[in-house]
Parts: C-alpha cells; structure tokens; sequence
C-alpha cells in the first residue's frame, strides 16, 4: 500500500500513551487541524501506523506532503508545521 499524500496531518496514537497525549495536546494548543487515529477504537489502524514508519512507535504523524514522524518531540513537530506553513 502506498501512503497518500493528504490535505491534513493525521495521528495515529493511543490514550495510554504519554508521548500520543504530549502530541495531541500540541496540535489542539496550536490550532491545528488533524485527524485523530486510536489505536485502542480501530486496532485494525495499527497495521496502517506500522507501514507508513516500518516501525511499532506511536505516534505517527503523518504530514500533508507524506512525511511523517513517529515519536516526535514538541520540537520536531513545530519544525515540520513552520515548514509546511501550517503555524
């Protein structure tokens, strides 16, 4: 499967999980537009997360220009929004 560029950036994560709580935080404290994956309601997405990083890491972010973070730190994440223009 090849992972589509999209117009909005999507997480994949779970509520127990402190780095998933860290990075929705941000997004909603930046006003950024996403779409949020749990992982604990659509298990089955946990197979899309794994084949966009290769890896079982959560988050994923997955950006609008197909790149995509997987654990990132606030740092890493408003880096990669100033970049794309979306803060």
């Amino acid at each position: 499967m090849t992972v589509p560029a999209t117009e909005t950036i999507t997480m994949f994560g779970a509520d127990w999980c402190r780095d998933c709580i860290r990075t929705k935080k941000q997004l909603d404290e930046l006003g950024v537009e996403y779409t949020y994956v749990d992982l604990v309601a659509d298990p089955a997405a946990a197979d899309v997360a794994k084949e966009i990083s290769g890896r079982m890491n959560i988050p994923v972010v997955l950006y609008p220009d197909a790149s995509h973070h997987v654990e990132p730190s606030n740092a890493d994440v408003e880096a990669k929004l100033r970049e794309l223009s979306l803060i």
